[in-house]
């Protein structure tokens, strides 16, 4: 089993200062290598369909709606599935929320509880981008939250760190996560990318409401 998190908005709470209302992390898991692999070649294909280049990487973000479609509507078709945590920041009360690193290590466990009976040692990758340390430190916190105490059932088993212009499966996370973002919004696209993927969706969890 493969598993890629990645997030959107910021987990700042200066809402006033330009944080982002909403902090979203997304996971999106493939049960079989294969299927993983046939999703990832369909990205690379896809990149020369749409004549971007074989190192081009897909930030949901970065691309227009036409993009964003193409790019759902040709990995919709995959044995894939994906949860999210949408955090309200402006619901938020605890001090602990305060210190941005303990913020996203939480946030992550709580879509990998939502998660967990959906995970059998999974090789989870992660985006290496930004700070490596923090990274290791994530995969530690993850592992040591997720799986059993007892040793009796292993829900995360390795943790990688991979960069994401590289990798076509960190960016199916950035793309989903995206739309779910986007899905949050108030823009006229709002509903238009999550509904290409609402098949694959088991649940997104919005909190504190």
């Amino acid at each position: 089993m493969l598993v890629f998190i990645d997030e959107s908005g910021d987990p700042g709470l200066k809402l006033e200062s330009g944080s982002t209302d909403y902090f979203i992390v997304t996971l999106v898991a493939f049960e079989e290598n294969e299927e993983a692999l046939a999703a990832d070649q369909r990205i690379q294909l896809l990149k020369r369909e749409l004549n971007f280049s074989p190192e081009f990487e897909f930030h949901f973000n970065k691309v227009k709606g036409a993009y964003r479609e193409a790019f759902l509507s040709a990995v919709a078709g995959f044995g894939w599935f994906y949860f999210s945590m949408v955090i309200n920041k402006r619901k938020l009360t605890g001090a602990g929320f305060k210190f941005k690193e303990s913020f996203y290590k939480y946030a992550c466990g709580l879509v990998f509880e939502n998660a967990k009976p959906y995970l059998d040692n999974a090789t989870v990758v992660i985006d290496g981008s930004g700070s490596r340390e923090f990274r290791r430190e994530l995969g530690t916190y993850l592992r040591k939250r997720i799986n059993d105490k007892k040793g009796d059932s292993r829900f995360i088993g390795k943790i990688k760190l991979q960069d994401s212009h590289s990798n076509n499966l960190l960016q199916l996370a950035d793309m989903v996560c995206g739309a779910v973002a986007r899905s949050y919004s108030q823009k006229e696209d709002a509903e238009t990318y999550r509904r290409l993927i609402a098949h694959r969706e088991i649940y997104v969890q919005f909190w504190p409401k």
